[in-house]
C-alpha cells in the first residue's frame, strides 16, 4: 500500500499507486484545510511550463536529450489531464505555491522514472532545473489566466453578442416606453434597449482583451528572488518562446523579474475587467427578468423560455431562473475581486505569498462567467420574444410621452397635463384638451410617440 520516499527532512510514507513523493505527502498531511483543490487550469499550466523549461534547458546545453524527452512526454500527459489524480493539494497551502510546484516536479520525476525503467530524473535537479517555485507558480498563474479567458470566456461572450445583435435587429421597430429610476420615461425601441445590452457585452469583451497584455509576461527566469540565480543566460527569453510555441498564444519574459515575483497587479487589473463584465451581466439579467415579470401582474413586455417549474407549492408558476443564476455569479465575481485585490496587496519584500488564493478566485470568476453567460444565452436570451401588444399598451398609458409636447406648450404646462391625466385617470390627450393647451387637431398632429425615438 505504501512506499518510503525521502527528502531533506527525512522519510515519508507515500501511497504506492501515486507518482508524488515526500514533499507532496507532507503538504497533504500538514494542510488538511477545506476541500478546494488547486485548479486544474494551474495543473495544466504546470505541465506546459515544465515542458517549456526542459526544452529551454536542452537548447541551452544544460539538460540531455533523453531526460528532456521523458520530461516532455510526462508533461504532455499532465496537459492532457491523464495524471489529474496525482495532484491532490489544496489551495490553502504555502502562499508561494511551493508545494504545488514540487507536486509537479515529483509527479514528472516519478512517472518519468517509470517510463525510463530507472531512476533517471530527480524532481529538483532535473525537472526543476533553472527554476524556483517563486517564478514557476506566478508563471503558471499567467498561463492559466490567459488560456482560460481565451479558450472559455471570450467564446461565450462572442456567442452572446451574436444573439443580442439578432434580437436587436428583430426588434428595431418595436416601440415601448423607456424607464429611468424604475419610473416611466420617454419612448424607446426595444431594439435600442437591446443595443445597450450588446454594447455592454462588447465593451466587456474589449476591456478583458486589453487587460491580458500584462498577463502575457512570464516570471520564469527570475528564480528565487528575481536575480535569476542558477538559471543560464537567456533562459527566461527562451522559455517564454517555448511556452508561446506550445500554447499557440503570445507570451514574453517579464522585463523586471523583481516586479514579476512580488506584484500581482496584472491579475488585479484583469480581474477588474471581469468585475466590469459581471456588473454588466447583473444589469442585463435584471432587465430581462423585470421586463418578463408577470405573467399578468408585472410588466410582461417580453416572454422568456419556460425551463422548469418555479414553485413546489404554487402550480403553474415559472421563474426567471437563468437570470437568477447570472446575478448570483455576478455577486460571486464581485466578492472574488475583493479577495484578488487583498491577495495582491501582500507582496512583502521579494515575494507575494498569497498567490494560490489569488489565482483560485481569478479562475473561478472566469469559469463562472463563461458558464453562466453560455447558459443564459442558450436557455434564456435565444428564446426571448417581445410582446408588442403589451409594449404598445404600456406606451399608450405612459405619462412621460408628454415630454414631446414641451417644445409646443412649455415645460410647466406639459407637467400640468401629466399630473392632471394621472390624478383624473384620463389620457394625456384628454387632459391637454381639458386644460386648453392644444386643440384636438394640433394634439394629434404633434403627439407622435414613434417620432420620439
Amino acid at each position: 500500500m505504501y512506499r518510503i520516499e525521502r527528502d531533506s527532512m527525512g522519510e515519508m510514507k507515500v501511497p504506492s499507486d501515486r507518482y508524488w513523493a515526500a514533499q507532496t505527502q507532507r503538504s497533504l498531511q500538514n494542510f488538511e484545510i477545506g476541500g478546494e483543490r488547486m485548479p486544474t487550469e494551474i495543473i495544466r499550466a504546470f505541465g506546459l511550463l515544465k515542458k517549456a523549461a526542459a526544452l529551454a534547458n536542452n537548447a541551452l546545453g544544460k539538460l540531455d536529450d533523453r531526460r528532456k524527452d521523458i520530461i516532455c512526454q510526462v508533461c504532455d500527459e499532465i496537459a492532457d489531464g491523464e495524471l489529474d489524480d496525482h495532484f491532490p493539494l489544496v489551495v490553502w497551502q504555502t502562499g508561494s505555491g511551493t508545494q504545488s510546484n514540487m507536486n509537479a516536479n515529483e509527479v514528472i520525476a516519478g512517472r518519468g522514472n517509470e517510463l525510463a525503467g530507472e531512476k533517471l530524473l530527480h524532481p529538483n535537479d532535473h525537472v526543476n532545473m533553472s527554476q524556483s517555485s517563486n517564478d514557476t507558480f506566478p508563471t503558471a498563474m499567467h498561463i492559466a489566466a490567459v488560456t482560460s479567458v481565451e479558450e472559455n470566456l471570450l467564446p461565450s461572450l462572442d456567442a452572446l453578442i451574436v444573439t443580442l445583435a439578432r434580437l436587436e435587429k428583430e426588434n428595431k421597430d418595436a416601440i415601448k416606453t423607456g424607464r429611468t429610476h424604475l419610473q416611466d420615461a420617454t419612448p424607446i425601441t426595444f431594439g435600442q434597449e437591446i443595443s445597450g445590452w450588446r454594447a455592454m457585452a462588447e465593451k466587456g469583451r474589449d476591456m478583458i482583451i486589453q487587460s491580458l497584455g500584462g498577463l502575457r509576461e512570464l516570471a520564469l527566469g527570475g528564480t528565487a528572488v528575481g536575480t535569476g540565480l542558477n538559471a543560464p543566460k537567456g533562459f527566461d527569453a527562451e522559455v517564454a518562446r517555448q511556452v508561446s510555441a506550445l500554447t499557440g498564444r503570445q507570451f514574453i519574459t517579464a522585463p523586471n523579474k523583481f516586479h514579476a515575483l512580488t506584484s500581482k497587479d496584472e491579475l488585479v487589473f484583469a480581474h477588474g475587467a471581469l468585475k466590469a463584465l459581471a456588473a454588466n451581466m447583473m444589469k442585463m439579467a435584471n432587465d430581462v427578468r423585470w421586463l418578463a415579470s408577470g405573467p399578468r401582474c408585472g410588466l410582461g413586455e417580453i416572454t422568456i423560455p419556460e425551463n422548469e417549474p418555479g414553485s413546489s407549492i404554487m402550480p403553474g408558476k415559472v421563474n426567471p431562473t437563468q437570470c437568477e443564476a447570472v446575478t448570483m455569479v455576478a455577486v460571486q465575481v464581485m466578492a472574488n475581486d475583493v479577495a484578488v485585490g487583498f491577495a495582491a496587496s501582500q507582496g512583502n519584500f521579494e515575494l507575494n505569498v498569497f498567490m494560490p488564493v489569488c489565482i483560485y478566485n481569478f479562475l473561478q470568476s472566469v469559469r463562472l462567467l463563461a458558464d453562466s453567460i453560455s447558459s443564459f444565452n442558450k436557455n434564456c436570451l435565444s428564446g426571448l420574444k417581445a410582446d408588442r401588444a403589451k409594449m404598445r399598451e404600456n406606451l399608450d398609458r405612459s405619462l412621460m410621452t408628454v415630454t414631446g409636447l414641451s417644445p409646443y406648450i412649455g415645460y410647466d404646462n406639459a407637467a400640468k397635463t401629466a399630473k392632471t391625466a394621472f390624478a383624473e385617470n384620463i389620457s394625456l390627450r384628454e387632459a391637454c384638451l381639458k386644460l386648453g393647451f392644444l386643440s384636438a387637431e394640433d394634439f394629434d398632429r404633434l403627439f407622435r410617440p414613434e417620432e420620439m425615438i
